[in-house]
């Protein structure tokens, strides 16, 4: 079984925070980093991972922990939408792989990531678990700040963590989904 991971990450200048990025992907044998782009004006990078999941749970578990270690947002400005330092981690079934497996996956990821980094998670797509979180674009309305406003509402709550930011990470948000091509036209 193959699943693919496209995680986010609110990093797009620093080199040195990129390489250790790639570094922690690259360290776990049986995931492949297939692509990974940084925009510094977005200050932004996406990483391609593919594997069979417990490889590519494992580099998305590491690339997540080396983000929460060194990006702060309380520092950082950038034009793409963000609540996290690590963003966006959806998980997609590529080769004898389903929805429903991509479901479990970022339901453990999500658990996994609040437990061991004290960090609110929200689950979004496939693996929502409230129908006004299902879109990406809500749970961003905002950026970290705004998210922040509505964990105030007991409806706001995360799916996994505190209800409050972690202090230099914000929130994630992960799920499962479809493949999907996005560009960035200016």
């Amino acid at each position: 079984m193959l699943v693919e991971s496209i995680p986010n990450v609110s990093e797009g200048r620093d080199a040195a925070t990129l390489a250790a990025l790639v570094a922690a992907v690259r360290g776990v044998p049986g995931a492949r980093l297939l692509d990974h782009s940084a925009d510094a004006a977005h200050h932004r990078s996406v990483f391609t991972i593919a594997g069979a999941p417990g490889p590519v749970t494992q580099a998305v578990l590491a690339l997540a922990a080396v983000a929460i270690a060194r990006i702060d947002l309380r520092h950082h400005d950038g034009v793409h939408p963000r609540v996290g330092a690590i963003d966006v981690i959806p998980f997609v079934p590529l080769t004898g792989a389903t929805m429903d497996d991509c479901v479990t996956l970022a339901r453990e990821v999500g658990a996994t990531l609040a437990s061991r980094h004290d960090l609110p998670v929200y689950l979004y797509e496939a693996a929502a678990t409230r129908e006004e979180r299902r879109r990406l674009e809500v749970i961003r309305r905002g950026n970290v700040e705004g998210l922040a406003a509505r964990m105030r509402d007991p409806a706001w709550m995360p799916d996994y963590g505190p209800p409050r930011p972690h202090p230099t990470a914000g929130a994630t948000v992960v799920g499962a989904r479809a493949p999907l091509i996005a560009f960035n036209v200016w």
